[in-house]
């Protein structure tokens, strides 16, 4: 059976409550495109645990500051389809910004001032109702990229009341968003499990994204930084290091060794709660945010010790 492609909340529901109703278990992968190995790593999971896969594929508009790149933002929607399809994907929910963001009301009343979001390129984001994860969205690309976080659980939120999956699949490379969507998960008691996998890396160790098909060659060659500043903390922690201050700083000076990169925070923090912590284990976060060029990475690892 070919590939559906639904553009309506009205029709996506009534898909998946077909499916539901059939007793079948249902998947999501949200996507926002431009699809790599990485998201297709996340179908095939997906696959392995429920009977029927859906993803979806949408730029988020609010998940975008003013400076951000929502406007370049790949977008091969045609090619994302056919390695979908190609992997199995039973259904793709492509909605349009104003149907996941409809207008406030019929009278197209504005929320009061202060508590407008500015979305992509400073345009407003027509909603007035948000989701958000205190006390962990504020924190390293919280600090960097303010309303981020809001953007992403709110849309989270909603393509998870859309669809209504049995489980929805994340990669680990989005460390943070993984950590908050399962905050956000549990706390409102939505019925859904949270599956976070392995992130997918190019053979000289850089994670796969999106955002990598913006980097110029000597960027490119310069981004693998990030890589080698996470393996230096794994490295140092498996000789025994266990001062989490020492190795951020450890890590982080592998980075300024890098002319073309520019470091916005490398830090050794918590799993849970993202907070620096000074005697670690196993389990601990790594994580590095690094600009090339105009383009903005992120990586992570899990520390095994």
């Amino acid at each position: 059976m070919a590939m559906e492609i639904l553009r309506t909340i009205e029709a996506t529901r009534a898909v998946s409550r077909r499916i539901k109703a059939e007793n079948r278990r249902l998947a999501l992968v949200p996507t926002m495109g431009a699809l790599h190995e990485g998201h297709l790593s996340l179908v095939r999971r997906a696959r392995e645990r429920a009977e029927v896969v859906a993803a979806s594929v949408f730029v988020n508009p609010l998940q975008f500051g003013p400076s951000e790149d929502f406007a370049r933002y790949p977008r091969p929607f045609e090619g994302d389809c056919s390695l979908l399809e190609a992997q199995g994907a039973a259904f793709v929910f492509a909605p349009a910004p104003e149907e996941m963001y409809p207008c406030r009301s019929a009278s197209g009343a504005r929320p009061p001032q202060g508590a407008e979001p500015v979305g992509a390129a400073g345009t407003a984001v027509p909603e007035s109702t948000f989701v958000e994860v205190a006390g962990l969205s504020d924190k390293l690309e919280g600090r960097s990229r303010p309303g981020h976080f809001r953007g992403v659980t709110t849309v989270v939120s909603k393509l998870l009341h859309i669809v209504e999956p049995d489980l929805a699949c994340f990669g680990q490379k989005d460390a943070q968003q993984a950590v908050i969507v399962r905050r956000m998960v549990r706390d409102l008691n939505l019925p859904v499990e949270i599956v976070v996998c392995p992130i997918v890396r190019e053979t000289d160790g850089l994670a796969m994204s999106s955002r990598n098909a913006y980097l110029d060659p000597a960027h490119r060659r310069a981004a693998t930084v990030l890589y080698r500043a996470l393996m230096r903390v794994q490295e140092l922690s498996r000789a025994g290091e266990r001062n989490g201050s020492r190795l951020a700083e450890a890590g982080r000076q592998v980075v300024r060794e890098e002319p073309l990169a520019q470091l916005d925070y490398l830090e050794v923090v918590h799993p849970e709660t993202l907070d620096p912590i000074e005697d670690i284990a196993s389990g601990t976060l790594v994580v590095v945010a690094a600009a090339l060029g105009k383009t903005r990475l992120i990586d992570n690892l899990v520390l095994e010790l």
